[in-house]
């Protein structure tokens, strides 16, 4: 069965070497609109690498629970 076989905390640490990549990754010789449509979507890769990097997983009854709080800081939200 996948979720025996499935390393939560080893997905979520390469989630978030990931968004590290994202953040280290340099700009291609590209100019005008192509540019910007690489900064944006290594902004969205970022984000999405983040935030799953950041997520509270689990198993349950089979199905993989990620808990992303979007909570900003000091409403509630754990310290980073």
């Amino acid at each position: 069965m996948v979720a025996e076989e499935l390393d939560v905390e080893g997905m979520i640490q390469r989630f978030r070497e990931r968004a590290q990549a994202v953040r280290r990754r340099t700009l291609p010789p590209v100019g005008g609109p192509e540019r910007q449509q690489f900064i944006e979507q290594a902004q969205l890769d970022f984000q999405d690498y983040a935030m799953v990097g950041e997520a509270q997983a689990s198993v349950e009854d089979g199905v993989l629970v990620l808990r992303i709080d979007l909570r900003p800081r000091g409403e509630g939200a754990p310290p980073a």
